[in-house]
């Protein structure tokens, strides 16, 4: 029977991993591209019967992970494949403080993970894909970019973080217009899935409040139980890439009736 095939970036811990988890079964293949390995979650794929593969990739090294990704999607045969997903989790957070405090190589990594390589990535799985789709493949090929409320909101102490996820926002609308008008073009999606209790979480309420002015606001949201679960968060985010609907808006929140 042909297989799911599902790209994950930032899978080894947080939110990507809970992903991981939900995404493993015996008729797909998934691809988990981190900085890390996750030694359950191949423990796990195995009891369940489904294909993992791991990469250990630099993020930050945009080219090489457009060219290597390029290159295994190129080397699969699309007969044996049912649809084709990517979904760009990967994000990272700087320095919280002023932008002139941030340290360079700080703000280059937080710019080239959180943007540059999703839009390597994207670019990568649109050429391979489109080379099956010449060749008559129809399965459907779908895009999900993981957002956040700070790409469509400022906040201080964070100006590469919120700039990024706009810039993915605004990515996703101008790849979806591209996209659009082909016979068998993909659909994207850039969806912000809510304020989650993760790591990302721990290191903004750890911020300076004399250079963060928003850090009680998330210290409270974990005080007054306003978190989801890495779990959670991770159902409603894969559920989101089953909707009919998927696509039709190209900037969407898991928050969205």
């Amino acid at each position: 029977m042909p297989r799911h095939l599902t790209v994950l970036t930032g899978a080894s811990r947080g939110m990507g991993l809970a992903m991981a988890r939900q995404l493993l079964a015996p008729d797909r293949t998934l691809l988990c591209v981190s900085r890390h390995d996750n030694a359950a979650l191949a423990d796990e794929a195995r009891a369940r019967g489904a294909t993992l593969i791991q990469w250990r990739q630099d993020l930050a090294d945009t080219e090489g992970a457009r060219q290597r990704l390029h290159d295994w999607l190129a080397a699969q045969d699309p007969a044996t494949l049912a649809s084709a997903t990517l979904i760009n989790n990967a994000g990272v957070i700087p320095h919280i403080g002023p932008l002139d405090t941030v340290p360079a190589e700080q703000l280059a990594t937080a710019l080239r993970v959180g943007l540059e390589t999703p839009m390597q990535l994207t670019a990568a799985f649109l050429h391979a894909t489109n080379t099956w789709v010449a060749g008559g493949w129809r399965g459907p090929r779908r895009v999900l970019n993981v957002s956040s409320g700070l790409g469509r909101r400022p906040m201080a102490a964070q100006a590469a973080y919120c700039a990024a996820k706009a810039g993915l926002d605004h990515f996703t609308r101008c790849v979806a217009l591209e996209q659009a008008p082909l016979p068998h073009g993909a659909r994207l999606v850039s969806l912000a899935p809510g304020v989650i209790d993760t790591d990302m979480q721990v290191q903004l309420r750890s911020g300076d409040p004399a250079a963060f002015p928003d850090r009680q606001r998330f210290v409270d949201l974990k005080a007054h139980g306003q978190l989801s679960t890495p779990d959670d968060a991770a159902r409603q985010v894969l559920a989101w890439l089953d909707r009919p609907d998927f696509g039709r808006e190209p900037v969407a929140d898991v928050r969205q009736a």
